[in-house]
């Protein structure tokens, strides 16, 4: 029997997890399995993890640890996510594609060896795109995104989908949405064709525009149209629930905080970090490093990149003047709200904001749902389920400034699935309360 790699599928969408199975080796073999993948910015990434083969000569990735390597204990999906980010010479060395585009397939090329020469491939497909999801570009009266549509004629509930403090237009995310069956908007505001370099001044109309926009083009089920944000898109979504209640059905935060902050390390060159982020009205939106007495940023610009920055926002809260000023009135949202938190946030303190935020809305009785999940060992970078998640460290897109998101490989492997899980469940809960009340 030859050395095989078995994958079950081998080709499904990203938040698929999968069966990897190695057969055919001889018993008590050490087996050699490396994952490698090019993704979407054309950056490689690869794992190598050795196990010992059974006595059949075989080894479950569900079932055995690996002996060595680059993730410990037994991880079903740990091949995938331990995948470390290769040099560029070893990059370039690297002969498989690039992704197709921000929210086309990866494909992940697996290749298991042993000492005795045996040895076996396989090629695994991780998809944001469902057959039949179509995408239609959007550049329509300043707005800047894409719109991803599930198969079928609908009517579809929607999603607008915001990036954070990095900029551009989050199309991976939509798409996987839309998969699950929501009209998906991803929506950039800044760092994007067409679009602000900066996060500084952003007029929350535009989000307004945006909003009144999808609902005309998708006409979506039972008229629901849910916001979703990462960091400070998770800011920006609350804001705009509590800003546009009749026009937002759900909010979805990832790692949010609970006040307004200024452009921080993502405004234009020269303004600082407390220039207004936001404006409504032609006004700049009140934001807690206004006059904050508290505020002390010597005590992360002084440390060596990378730096854990959420100390300068814990010791902003203590202006309890400033905190209120700059509140998100989160009592105005008109609909249920989903708050992900991750306790090693290395970038602000997100699970603190989200008791804040839970905490106000019980006080106000909400009459919507409200779920705050905290993820104690998991770092600022809730992402898709399945994609690598070493790299804790790196450059903020507009600053350069090199940061450190917090949290472990392992704890933010498993949080982002098991986040993706918990949106899903709590959009299928508030499209079935909405069509209850429509």
């Amino acid at each position: 029997m030859s050395a095989a790699i078995t994958l079950s599928p081998s080709s499904a969408l990203i938040d698929v997890d999968r069966i990897i199975t190695l057969t055919g080796f001889s018993a008590g073999a050490h087996v050699t399995l490396t994952a490698t993948s090019r993704q979407a910015d054309d950056t490689v990434w690869q794992s190598k993890n050795r196990y010992v083969a059974d006595s059949r000569g075989n080894i479950a990735i569900a079932e055995q640890a690996p002996v060595s390597g680059d993730y410990q204990g037994v991880e079903s999906q740990g091949p995938l996510w331990s995948q470390t980010l290769q040099t560029p010479d070893a990059a370039a060395a690297f002969s498989g594609p690039a992704s197709k585009g921000p929210a086309e397939r990866i494909t992940v090329w697996l290749a298991a060896h042993d000492d005795d020469g045996n040895a076996a491939t396989a090629i695994l497909e991780q998809r944001y795109v469902a057959d039949g999801v179509t995408r239609v570009a959007l550049d329509d009266g300043g707005l800047v995104g894409a719109l991803y549509l599930p198969s079928g004629s609908g009517p579809h509930p929607a999603i607008v989908v915001l990036n954070g403090s990095g900029g551009g237009v989050n199309e991976a995310r939509a798409a996987l949405f839309a998969s699950h069956g929501y009209a998906a908007l991803a929506l950039g505001y800044f760092g994007a064709p067409g679009l602000p370099a900066y996060l500084s001044e952003i007029p929350l109309e535009y989000f307004e525009r945006a909003l009144v926009w999808l609902r005309h083009t998708v006409k979506p089920a039972g008229n629901f149209v849910a916001v979703s944000g990462h960091s400070r898109g998770g800011e920006l979504s609350l804001l705009l629930g509590s800003t546009f209640p009749h026009a937002v059905s759900a909010v979805v935060a990832y790692v949010p905080s609970s006040v307004v902050h200024g452009v921080l390390n993502a405004g234009r060159p020269g303004d600082g970090r407390f220039k207004p982020a936001w404006t409504l009205g032609g006004k700049p939106v009140a934001h807690v490093w206004e006059n904050n007495a508290a505020q002390d940023w010597s005590i992360v610009d002084a440390l060596p990149e990378p730096r854990r920055q959420a100390q300068a926002f814990v010791r902003a809260q203590e202006d309890a003047a400033a905190v209120n000023r700059a509140r998100i009135a989160v009592e105005r949202i008109a609909g249920p709200v989903l708050l992900l938190s991750a306790g090693d946030d290395g970038y602000w303190p997100s699970s603190r904001y989200a008791r804040e935020v839970a905490q106000r809305l019980q006080d106000a009785g909400h009459a919507h749902a409200v779920k705050h999940v905290d993820y104690p060992e998991a770092g600022h970078a809730l992402q898709a389920p399945h994609v690598p998640t070493t790299q804790i460290a790196r450059a903020h897109p507009v600053s350069g400034i090199v940061l450190t998101g917090g949290g472990t490989p392992v704890a933010n492997a498993h949080a982002n699935r098991a986040s993706w899980h918990e949106v899903l469940s709590f959009l299928g809960a508030a499209v079935a309360a909405n069509a209850v009340v429509a």
